[in-house]
């Protein structure tokens, strides 16, 4: 009998596909919300608290030194628990812990539990994006890990109209934190709601648990009666060998992972050191609090259609193609942002650095767990992210003493300058495109 995993490359997409992507989104999109909020709300606590530039670099980076913690932790324990169980705990931690940030009353304990939240948050994705890529058909398992990245687009926009409408409030910041205690609630729809991978179950040896998951997708027919499409090409033979991060570097897998590291890496440096300082930069070239938060609600905006193009020419041109492309038009509009000073430059070239950026991200978080069999998947894809958020620790840090040494033309320079070297670097990935994943 054909295997369950086997089975999945080969199903038409269903209601159960969209349950899990669209379960899995709604986690995506909550932990956008997280991450863009706190953008919105060190450019309030800034004027609140008397903040200085270090200060609030520190509290947007000591997030994202948790974040790397957490995805290296997170991918380790989706390999060996299951990536329903480490998705479901992930949302809880970081949800709780938004939650009590609410109630703080200084920057020490408000560092604690930005420290938690990145735990939580950077545990997650990269177990959702395998999650997902596990489920998916072979031949659109792209398109669907970049409409999964979408989700993002809908957080971040969720985050601008918050920080738009609710953070200028009185107490309005601490209101925008208990918005974000949101994912400790789903949390539990997560843990009852989704099922189990099956290619993770198949790969411990819970083959009757991996047939029953595998049989919803099939609608309860049996394998031979369940309606499949052509199958896919066939993934090319990979190492079998030591697991955990030992494995990333096991025979022909060593030249991709150190790759993909550093893609993550300079994607990670550009994004967060633009985007969680765009309203603080817009603030600082003269516009209220209430214009720089409108303007970012607008450029976020374009992420969406970037999403979209992402999402379709990734199963035309492949992933290292879609993904190099679009980190070239990033690098382009990144310079351009740069040098805006008028308002419509400032609209224009900042929808353009969102559209590409973000388009980006998507077949980032596509190409990534693909390269890696199923024993070592999601600690892949977690290491990967840990790796990057290391420049998102960096990035936060360097834009504030960056923009009092050269302005915003010095900052978006060295950040299209990071985008090139990540274009150049992602053609040393693998491409998956129409194969199936390595299931050892």
């Amino acid at each position: 009998m054909t295997s369950p995993s086997a089975r999945l490359d080969g199903l038409r997409f269903s209601r159960p596909h969209l349950r899990v992507l669209t379960g899995s989104g709604l986690g995506w999109a909550l932990d956008a919300m997280d991450v863009g909020l706190i953008s919105f709300i060190i450019a309030a606590l800034a004027v609140e608290w008397e903040l200085s530039g270090g200060t609030t670099g520190w509290i947007t980076s000591v997030g994202f030194i948790g974040m790397a913690i957490g995805a290296s932790l997170g991918g380790l324990l989706a390999d060996k628990l299951g990536r329903r169980q480490v998705f479901a705990l992930t949302l809880l931690i970081y949800g709780v812990a938004t939650g009590a940030s609410a109630l703080v009353g200084g920057v020490g304990m408000l560092l604690v539990l930005r420290f938690l939240v990145g735990l939580g948050l950077g545990s997650e994705l990269p177990v959702a994006s395998t999650y997902v890529s596990e489920f998916a058909p072979a031949r659109i398992r792209g398109r669907l890990v970049v409409i999964l990245e979408a989700f993002w687009a809908v957080g971040w926009t969720l985050s601008a109209v918050i920080g738009y409408l609710v953070v200028p409030l009185e107490n309005g910041w601490r209101w925008a934190f208990a918005i974000g205690a949101i994912p400790a609630i789903y949390a539990i729809v997560v843990r009852w709601g989704l099922p189990e991978s099956a290619r993770w179950l198949e790969s411990k040896g819970r083959i009757a648990e991996a047939e029953k998951v595998v049989q919803l997708f099939e609608g309860g027919r049996a394998p031979s009666e369940a309606a499949v499409a052509p199958a896919a090409s066939p993934a090319p033979a990979a190492p079998r060998g030591p697991t955990g991060v030992r494995g990333l570097f096991a025979g022909g897998l060593a030249r991709r992972t150190v790759a993909l590291w550093a893609v993550w890496f300079c994607v990670n440096f550009s994004y967060y050191g633009a985007f969680i300082w765009i309203p603080s930069i817009l603030v600082a070239q003269g516009f209220d609090l209430l214009r720089s938060f409108e303007y970012t609600l607008i450029i976020t905006l374009a992420q969406l259609p970037g999403y979209a193009v992402a999402a379709w020419l990734i199963e035309v041109w492949g992933r290292r193609a879609t993904l190099s492309a679009f980190l070239v038009g990033s690098a382009g509009a990144a310079m351009l942002f740069g040098t805006a000073g008028e308002v419509w430059q400032i609209l224009v070239f900042g929808c353009l650095l969102s559209f590409f950026n973000l388009g980006a991200w998507g077949a980032l978080y596509a190409v990534s767990p693909e390269i890696y069999p199923t024993s070592t998947r999601a600690t892949g894809a977690g290491w990967a992210a840990g790796v990057g958020r290391i420049a998102s620790i960096i990035a936060p840090l360097f834009t504030p003493w960056a923009l009092e040494v050269g302005g915003a033309g010095l900052v978006f320079t060295v950040f299209a300058v990071f985008f090139a070297i990540a274009a150049a670097t992602a053609w040393g990935l693998g491409d998956m495109k129409g194969r199936v994943l390595d299931a050892s």
